[in-house]
């Protein structure tokens, strides 16, 4: 209870857990819509409108989390914000391409004719797959430290693969969730194939992790540690089980249990999250810097807490409130 009694502790650890809890939120709903924008080249012509329909009300308001996580880390830790992306400059640089790429594309596929529409299509699947190899890739290159060495470029590029796989995971449970008949089905295959790059990848994060930092491994498998921490592996073993469990009774003709790999793939990405946040605290800089070293001024940090008080809720509030209006499965997406 101590630190919260200092501001110069409790307040870079509440601006910490605000961008990581902005970082989750946006892995998972921005992974959604990325996702279903990498499994494009499987699906039908007359199947990717519907693609497109169950992201369309959603797409632009989850990269909204983004931007509000890396402004959180350039006011709050503006030190750590230059090293970090100093290191990650390239792969950033590639994101934002990917990103303008599927946004226009996005807008342009819907009103272009019939001829340019192909064209159109290939840039967003190409946007999407831009974006999620490059955050895979960052992924890769944290948890490596951000050290440029042939071994660690190796595993962020290993890590660009798979975290592409969970994001077409995920987004091929969101169109179980919003679609129905042939391309429900497909929707089920296409999660029953991500699953195992999803078990891959995260399990190769779980055991690299450790490896690279002895200050990390000391945290996950010291006395009391392992003991308390036993139940996040456990429990994700269980979420998996339910997963396939759920996968395999879908479709069905009442589309009971449709929601149910959407929440568990959700749940999987937090138990994924949780491992890698208890890992690097305090650090924001893996072994380098920690949030209170990179923190900003107490006095400027309480400015900014005031200002996050009232934008947060208006951004939880129109996500939850899209998310409420369209529920249901996806429509026609119509701009006339």
């Amino acid at each position: 209870m101590e630190m919260f009694d200092d501001p110069a502790r409790w307040l870079p650890f509440t601006f910490a857990a605000l961008m990581g809890v902005s970082i989750l939120i946006y892995v998972i709903l921005d992974g959604f819509d990325l996702g279903v924008g990498v499994l494009f080249p499987f699906a039908t012509d007359e199947e990717k409108d519907t693609m497109v329909a169950s992201i369309g009300p959603f797409w632009d308001a989850n990269e909204t989390w983004l931007v509000l996580a890396i402004g959180l880390l350039l006011v709050a830790f503006p030190s750590a914000h230059g090293t970090i992306l100093t290191a990650l400059y390239l792969p950033v640089a590639i994101m934002l391409i990917g990103l303008i790429l599927r946004g226009v594309a996005f807008e342009f596929r819907v009103k272009a004719p019939t001829p340019h529409k192909r064209l159109w299509n290939w840039a967003f699947f190409g946007g999407s797959l831009l974006t999620s190899l490059a955050q895979g890739y960052m992924l890769g290159k944290y948890v490596m430290g951000l050290e440029f060495t042939l071994g660690t470029w190796a595993f962020s590029a290993i890590t660009a693969v798979f975290l592409t796989v969970a994001y077409s995971f995920i987004g091929a449970c969101w169109l179980i969730l919003k679609t129905e008949y042939t391309l429900q089905a497909k929707a089920v295959d296409w999660a029953k194939g991500g699953i195992w790059g999803v078990v891959i990848g995260f399990g190769a994060i779980s055991l690299a992790t450790p490896l690279v930092s002895p200050r990390i491994f000391d945290k996950w498998f010291s006395l009391p540690e392992i003991l308390w921490l036993a139940p996040l592996p456990i429990l994700s073993g269980v979420v998996f089980y339910l997963l396939w469990r759920s996968l395999n009774a879908l479709p069905n003709a009442t589309d009971k249990g449709a929601i149910l790999p959407f929440i568990c793939a959700i749940t999987l990405f937090t138990l994924a999250f949780g491992g890698l946040a208890y890992s690097f605290y305090p650090y924001v800089v893996p072994e380098k810097l920690t949030i209170y070293e990179a923190a900003s001024a107490p006095e400027s940090l309480m400015i900014i807490l005031v200002g996050t008080i009232f934008v947060l809720p208006m951004i939880g509030g129109y996500t939850a409130l899209a998310y409420t209006v369209f529920k249901g499965k996806a429509a026609e997406l119509r701009y006339d």
